[in-house]
């Protein structure tokens, strides 16, 4: 938990309360996490604006944590979805909570039966950037034979950009650095770019849209490599907020646009993960594992901008 903003040290790990639960909620034993890039936006409220949801001076939800896999150990007496003994996943951003223990979640939540055949640490990592990089795609429009590019394909954003726009039938040009490339080769993608050995904003080739799915380039750059009527889209605000604001102005030109995409959490999405991880056609990348009681490195190692997919965080180990 965390009772104030700032680095990785202001988190602790200590006992808190089992949460309660309504008539239309479920409690679930959490044996899986992940600590991601909005874990720590949250924790260290960066941007300060974060605030305003979470608290101004100190964070109304102490127990952080948007992602998870684990079993219902309780439920409502209203809950006709799920079943004590379930093994369930989804995505609670809002609420948080999943780096604890125990998490109550609303029946009609983002929540959804796990996959078949994977473990809890799998499937843990299966919704964060996933959905982002599912909102990216759906508000550019992608279809398939697009071409698309993508910054930052080992991210957790990234490496799930390049499965879920391969599964669009979209053609992709990944970007990442050399110890990479072997990597995001085996996610699908149709052309590697080493930005190490190449400035991928010199490209010669043309695209669809172009997704930054790290927040480190900007519009000016990458509008070079966009095709009339192709839209870039990025994970982070940009600098003094470029990217929620030119997507008011750019579409007044009616060439290269940028957009802006705001995700949706919901059962719907959490179970589109599902059917997608038993399909075969997604796979969460897994970078570290950690367990509850080291989540405060792990939050540092995610900090360090090093991370390759996901940092899961073992609540309950495996037998």
């Amino acid at each position: 938990m965390h009772s104030r903003y700032g680095p990785p040290a202001v988190v602790r790990v200590t006992e808190v309360a089992k949460p309660s639960i309504g008539d239309d909620d479920v409690l679930v034993r959490v044996h899986a996490t992940t600590v991601n890039r909005t874990d720590c936006a949250y924790r260290a409220a960066r941007p300060f604006f974060v605030r305003t949801f979470t608290g101004l001076a100190r964070p109304r939800r102490t127990v952080l944590g948007t992602e998870y896999a684990g079993v219902v150990e309780a439920a409502g007496g209203g809950v006709t979805s799920f079943s004590v003994g379930d093994r369930v996943f989804g995505y609670n951003e809002g609420a948080f909570g999943t780096h604890a223990e125990y998490l109550s979640v609303p029946e009609g939540g983002a929540i959804a039966t796990m996959p078949t055949g994977v473990t809890f640490e799998e499937a843990a990592p299966g919704t964060e950037g996933s959905h982002y990089a599912l909102s990216f795609i759906r508000t550019a429009g992608v279809r398939p034979g697009h071409d698309v590019l993508v910054y930052g394909a080992t991210g957790a954003i990234g490496s799930a950009a390049v499965q879920l726009l391969k599964h669009r039938g979209a053609t992709v040009t990944a970007v990442c650095d050399t110890a990479r490339l072997e990597l995001v080769k085996g996610l699908g993608a149709d052309r590697v770019v080493d930005y190490t050995a190449e400035d991928f904003t010199r490209d010669e080739q043309s695209y669809d849209a172009v997704f930054d799915a790290v927040g480190k380039s900007t519009f000016g750059r990458c509008r070079r490599l966009l095709k009339p009527g192709g839209v870039y889209l990025s994970s982070d605000l940009g600098p003094w907020c470029q990217n929620v604001l030119l997507p008011l102005v750019t579409p007044l030109f009616r060439r290269r646009k940028v957009k802006f995409p705001f995700p949706k959490q919901d059962q719907e999405m959490v179970r589109y993960f599902r059917e997608l991880i038993e399909a075969g056609e997604f796979r969460p990348v897994i970078d570290r594992r950690y367990p509850l009681e080291q989540i405060v490195d792990a939050y540092r190692y995610v900090e360090t901008g090093r991370k390759i997919g996901n940092v899961v965080i073992t609540v309950v180990p495996p037998n």
